[in-house]
C-alpha cells in the first residue's frame, strides 16, 4: 500500500520543550523498533492529523536527518477537550517480522435484506490483525451485499490471509427486520385509565397538592372523553351549509 511522507525533525525531551513545539503546530513523537534505538522526534500536526483521521491502515514513512523509516502509527494521545494530537508513537516496521495493528473495515455492498426494507447495522469498525509488513492491507474489505433480513457476519466468516486478534465470535455487521409502529390495543388504553385512579397506600406517599393535582386530571380526562363532536348544523358544518 501507498505510504504518506512524514517530514520528521529531532527534539529535545522535557514537558517545557514539549509545550513549545506544541505551540509551534508540531506534535512530540517516539520512534522506536526491534532494531531502531528509540529516538525523540517531532512532526507537523497537519502530517499526523491526516494519519490518524485517514480510512486506511495508520502506515507512514518518517523521514528525519537523510534516514527513512517505514512506520505504523502504533499509539497517539488527543486533547480532551479540542482532539488535538498531544504525542504520538511510531513503531519501525521489520522485514519479515509480523506486526500488530487496527485497520479500518469497509463493507462492500447493499444487503438484499436492506432492498427488501431491512435495516443494516454495522457494528465493527476496524479490526486488529498481526500481518508482515509487506502484506498490510488498506482495509479489511467485506463483502454483505448477500445477507438477508436476520443474517449476520462474525469475525470467524471472514477468510483473508493474515491473522485477525479481534475476537472470533465479535459480530461484524446484521441486518435486522424493519420496526413497525403499532396502535395500543383497547384493553392498554383501559390499563392506562385505571392507573389514574389511586389505592390507599399510593394517597398515603402523597401529599394533599399531588392529590388534587392527580384527581384534576383525571377529571380532565373524563371530560375530553364526554365531549361530543360538533353535529352537521353546527361548527364546521355550518360554514359548510353556507358554500
Amino acid at each position: 500500500m501507498d505510504a504518506p511522507v512524514i517530514e520528521a525533525q529531532p527534539r529535545e525531551t522535557g514537558s517545557k520543550t514539549a509545550r513549545d513545539i506544541r505551540n509551534n503546530d508540531r506534535v512530540p513523537c517516539i520512534l522506536y523498533g526491534r532494531t531502531v534505538e528509540s529516538t525523540p522526534l517531532q512532526v507537523p500536526i497537519s502530517a499526523l492529523d491526516k494519519l490518524i483521521y485517514r480510512r486506511t491502515a495508520p502506515v507512514a514513512e518518517v523521514q528525519m536527518d537523510g534516514e527513512s523509516w517505514n512506520c505504523i502509527l502504533k499509539d497517539y494521545d488527543l486533547h480532551p477537550l479540542t482532539d488535538r494530537p498531544l504525542h504520538a508513537d511510531f513503531q519501525a516496521l521489520e522485514e519479515g517480522s509480523e506486526v500488530t495493528l487496527t485497520v479500518p473495515v469497509r463493507y462492500a455492498g447493499i444487503p438484499v435484506g436492506q432492498q427488501n426494507g431491512g435495516d443494516t447495522q454495522q457494528i465493527v469498525r476496524e479490526l486488529t490483525i498481526s500481518v508482515l509488513p509487506e502484506n498490510i492491507p488498506s482495509q479489511v474489505e467485506v463483502d454483505i451485499s448477500e445477507l438477508a433480513i436476520g443474517d449476520s457476519l462474525h469475525v470467524y466468516d471472514l477468510d483473508v490471509g493474515y491473522q485477525i486478534e479481534t475476537p472470533s465470535s465479535r459480530t461484524l455487521v446484521t441486518v435486522v427486520a424493519p420496526q413497525i409502529e403499532t396502535a395500543p390495543s383497547p384493553e392498554a388504553e383501559e390499563e392506562e385509565e385505571e392507573g389514574l385512579e389511586l389505592t390507599e397506600e399510593e394517597r398515603a406517599e402523597l401529599t394533599e397538592e399531588e392529590i388534587a393535582e392527580l384527581e384534576e386530571e383525571a377529571a380532565e380526562a373524563e371530560e375530553e372523553e364526554g365531549e361530543e363532536p360538533p353535529s352537521e348544523g353546527e361548527g364546521g358544518g355550518a360554514e359548510y351549509q353556507q358554500q
